[in-house]
């Protein structure tokens, strides 16, 4: 049996196969075979894009919100710890 080496899917090609699973129009096995995908990769693809769907139409660039760091604060703990561990 010979190893197939591991294969890396883009992005739209992953949302490509996952819509038409989602549609229901062919059978995950006649797409795996078509697009020489395993089934169950195919069913992961479906389920990742159903939960992350409605990240879409989130508002527009709001990423998650962090609290605003201070650099300065940060520097001057990293200069008065590095002259600490100095002496």
């Amino acid at each position: 049996m010979t190893k197939r080496t591991r294969r890396t899917h883009s992005a739209a090609f992953k949302a490509k196969l996952a819509l038409a699973a989602v549609k229901g129009e062919r059978t995950l096995a006649e797409l795996a075979q078509q697009y020489d995908v395993h089934p169950n990769q195919i069913t992961e693809w479906k389920r990742q894009l159903q939960e992350r769907a409605a990240d879409v139409f989130g508002t527009a660039g709001a990423a998650p919100s962090e609290p605003p760091v201070d650099l300065r604060t940060l520097h001057a703990k990293i200069g008065q710890l590095t002259l600490e561990n100095d002496f």
